[in-house]
């Protein structure tokens, strides 16, 4: 084996991102299970709606990828594959073949922005140079003679080469990668422009020809790296609220080892049962039990209340949650990948790289482009050759149409607005699962609301409990112990005080919808609804009943309440004209009363989870467009049958998982939100869409028919994209109508009270 001799690193050469190798990538991935995993990687050159269909397209190629979702806000790569005999694709050197760098997101975290710093230096070279070469054009203009105007076109050629060279590099360098593997991106077009306007200027001037257009070409680096600085400063403006909240999170945390001692490790090195030190101020990096220490925590970084929550040994903490009051032990029980925390920055992400309609449409777009605008040039060139027989004019014009026809603006129509909106959900406790979810949200026309832990709170009041003796209240905890339903629970914190023994259960089974049910010494126990443990309906239904065949042996009588903000979301989404029924498990008397207190008219009670699935698409087969908002394991499939859905975060694990929303907060009002958001985000879109087509419409055939010069083009189109994302941010606009109704009701609620 041979070894290679590391990089002289004092000569000053970069030699540009690291390529990460099979290894790295194989411990960035994240197992879906199932033999699928996934892998997100930075691609730095990734600028333009082609890129975006170029990578795509390369990687769905490679037989292991199942999908690859590319995006083009923050510059990555999603990329999931079927893993075969523990091999790991090489998709970095895959990557690399059609001339893109891709690296691991983490990598230069925390780093000076070079981009920017080397566009910023660009720009003042261009703009230098172009200021110049224009006072001196003044003086062609206004008629100088032979020898003077020869003098000032060396000077302006003078001028005009440092910034052909030096600014227009990072034009050059994208085109030469893109040539070099077979492809044409928009810089292409770019460069060729500016090259040819220098080259043709410097022939003139050589020539002692009348004209030379230094100030053309200077000029147009000039405006399109400003154009180019621009879209970056409000792309990081919009920056996604994934990046924004993994900002927030520590880079490591305090270890306590078996000897006691106390060492910083970053956040890859925590593991389950690993000791964490929690200091005050300091926020928890993982998912964990409380060994030792009481405190206050702020977990408004995850749920959005505001209210502090106080904390002892054996409660439960997230990742995300700050300590606000004493020092903490943790054992954290899941890796920081695995956390609450980590879930919710995946779903963030999800919106930003999901495709929509909209998404689709702009891909299909995006493939046209290269044939049919070079198409045009190619067009334009020979049409004014023929006409006028003057090659440099036709060349211009033919560079005009390539330069003003870039589809920037198109390709910023939709990602714009999707991760805006996704950043401002978040910042109102909703997490959208996916940028489609958006657009189907916004024509919603029905909504369908579960009862128990969404229109009332996910807190029962037990009212009244008997027992025909203290087996059956241990029976029924020791049940209820196997459940994460806001009735067991209850169940089970009312056993606590009572101390109730903890009897080995067998065969334990939980029934969506009806309860669970076990054997114990032989015997079979139920413990659930009424009519289902004991075959009758003779029983109320916020009775629960734990029994033996059919015999009673202990009840528990449930009161609710109704959670903050139901009634204000249903009594919303009726003033937008939204029909709103109420479907729930529960039975007619329970359902009823809630109903009426929320102002729902239209109610289904005692619905077993198949009976919720078949009435969302009794629902839909009559046209509807309904939303499903429900939490538990019974309204899964209802919530997957719906045309959008929404859970609270409170709800099950499967609820979550199938939901398109996530509410944060323990009430309602992040619904409201959702909607006005998403029918302002279908509206931007709409309008971006119109922008964009709109100046091709104008734009074309302006250059095709010889009224616009490079100059020109370059202006128009840096001001198309930079139009496409000022629009997309007034979505984030802090006065904006939802946010001030609101505080509107929030300041009456307060009133009241």
């Amino acid at each position: 084996m041979t070894s290679r001799a590391p990089p002289d690193l004092t000569q000053g050469h970069d030699p540009g991102p690291r390529r990460p190798g099979v290894d790295e990538m194989a411990l960035a991935s994240r197992d879906l299970g199932g033999g699928l995993r996934q892998v997100v990687l930075s691609v730095p050159d990734m600028r333009c709606g082609g890129c975006m269909i170029r990578l795509e397209t390369t990687l769905a190629r490679a037989p292991q990828v199942r999908s690859v979702r590319a995006n083009l806000t923050t510059k990555r790569l999603a990329i999931t594959w079927q893993t075969e005999n523990n091999s790991q694709p090489d998709f970095a050197a895959l990557i690399g073949t059609i001339g893109y760098t891709a690296v691991l997101p983490t990598e230069g975290h925390d780093q000076p922005d070079g981009e920017m710093s080397e566009l910023l230096r660009a720009l003042a070279v261009a703009g230098f140079c172009s200021m110049n070469i224009m006072l001196l054009s003044v003086s062609v203009w206004w008629g100088a003679d032979p020898s003077i105007r020869q003098a000032l076109h060396m000077i302006s050629a003078a001028l005009a080469l440092p910034a052909v060279v030096f600014s227009g590099a990072i034009f050059y360098r994208s085109a030469w990668r893109a040539l070099a593997h077979g492809r044409v991106n928009m810089d292409v077009p770019i460069s060729i422009g500016v090259l040819l306007s220098f080259f043709l200027s410097a022939y003139d001037t050589f020539a002692e020809g009348r004209q030379a257009y230094f100030e053309a070409g200077t000029s147009l680096l000039f405006v399109l790296l400003i154009g180019r600085t621009l879209d970056k400063m409000m792309r990081k403006r919009a920056r996604s609220a994934a990046a924004s909240l993994a900002d927030m999170m520590p880079k490591g945390a305090h270890a306590i080892g078996p000897d006691g001692r106390i060492n910083y490790i970053e956040l890859s090195d925590i593991a389950p049962g690993t000791h964490l030190l929690i200091a005050a101020g300091d926020r928890i990096p993982a998912d964990g039990t409380i060994l030792a220490g009481i405190s206050e925590l702020d977990r408004s970084l995850v749920t959005g209340e505001s209210r502090w929550e106080t904390i002892a040994p054996g409660g439960l903490v997230r990742a995300g949650d700050l300590n606000v009051g004493h020092p903490l032990t943790v054992e954290a029980t899941a890796a920081p990948e695995n956390s609450t925390l980590a879930e919710l920055h995946r779903m963030l992400e999800a919106v930003e790289d999901g495709r929509s309609e909209y998404r689709m449409l702009i891909d299909r777009a995006a493939r046209l482009y290269a044939p049919v605008v070079h198409g045009l040039s190619l067009l334009a060139f020979f049409g004014w050759f023929l006409a006028t027989h003057d090659i440099h004019h036709s060349l211009t014009i033919s560079i005009t149409v390539l330069i003003i026809s870039c589809p920037c603006a198109l390709g910023l129509a939709v990602p714009m607005v999707q991760v805006v909106a996704a950043r401002r959900l978040f910042k109102h406790g909703v997490v959208a699962r996916d940028g489609s979810a958006l657009e189907r949200l916004a024509v919603v026309d029905t909504v369908v609301f579960d009862k128990t832990g969404t229109l009332t709170r996910y807190d029962p009041m037990l009212v009244a409990a008997t027992s025909t003796g203290p087996m059956g209240l241990s029976l029924a905890a020791s049940l209820a112990r196997y459940s994460s339903h806001p009735l067991s629970k209850a169940i089970v914190s009312h056993a606590a005080r009572g101390k109730a023994e903890t009897l080995p259960l067998e065969d334990v089974r939980e029934i969506p919808g009806n309860g669970l049910e076990a054997c114990f010494r032989g015997n079979r126990y139920r413990l659930g609804r009424a009519a289902w443990a004991t075959d009758s309906h003779l029983i109320a239904a916020s009775t629960v009943v734990l029994t033996q065949g059919r015999e009673v042996l202990a009840s528990f009588v449930f009161g609710e309440r109704v959670g903050a903000g139901s009634a204000n979301a249903v009594r919303f989404l009726r003033e937008q004209g939204i029909a709103v029924q109420m479907l729930t498990g529960d039975v007619a008397d329970a359902a009823l009363a809630v109903a009426r207190e929320v102002g729902i008219d239209e109610v289904t009670a005692a619905a077993l989870p198949k009976d919720k699935a078949w009435a969302i698409d009794a629902l839909r087969s009559r046209g509807r467009k309904v939303m499903m908002v429900g939490d538990g394991i019974n309204d899964a499939a209802a919530l997957k049958r719906a045309h959008v859905s929404m859970a609270p975060a409170s709800g099950s694990d499967i609820g979550r998982s199938v939901a398109d929303f996530i509410l944060l907060n323990a009430d309602m009002n992040g619904l409201e939100v959702a909607l006005t958001t998403a029918r302002r985000a279908a509206m931007l879109i709409r309008q971006n869409f119109a922008l964009a087509i709109v100046y091709n419409v104008v734009s074309i055939p302006l250059a095709l028919s010889g009224y616009a010069s490079p100059l020109i083009a370059a202006v128009a189109m840096s001001t198309s994209s930079i139009l496409v994302v000022a629009n997309a941010l007034r979505l984030d606009r802090k006065d904006s109508l939802p946010s001030r109704r609101l505080a509107r009701k929030n300041k009456l609620a307060g009133a009241v009270q």
